[in-house]
């Protein structure tokens, strides 16, 4: 579905981005090893994903986080989420897609909190045992 490829091309951008792999680094890659680059396999750019996208990842940002201690985080508290959507002109049409894209993200960014968290209880646990 359009919603799928939009998350798998956001992801891809989340992933280049946090291992610093751009478009033009991939094709340095691609051309020091004599290979094709693979269109599949090519980076996303911020700019390639379509302005609903951008604006959804503006929101998903700026709204609050719901941290515990020794939980972590718990995700996004949507309290201006009305408030959001009509500042960034989103129309009705596409508020659901936008409120599916910020829980996607919520998911991701708890997956990824909750990783690192036992990451660090794995390594004071090795530490004092």
């Amino acid at each position: 579905s359009q919603m799928e490829e939009l998350w798998r091309r956001l992801t891809n951008f989340f992933n280049n981005a946090e291992s610093k792999i751009t478009a033009d680094r991939y094709f340095e890659i691609c051309e020091q090893m004599g290979q094709e680059p693979d269109p599949t396999r090519i980076p996303v750019d911020w700019n390639d994903l379509p302005i609903i996208a951008q604006h959804s990842v503006y929101a998903f940002n700026m709204l609050g986080d719901r941290l515990v201690a020794d939980i972590g985080y718990l995700g996004k508290d949507y309290t201006n989420f009305k408030f959001l959507l009509e500042n960034f002109g989103i129309k009705k049409h596409q508020k659901e897609f936008v409120f599916e894209t910020l829980l996607f993200l919520d998911s991701r960014a708890i997956e990824i909190s909750q990783k690192k968290l036992k990451a660090e209880y794995d390594r004071i646990k090795r530490k004092s045992g």
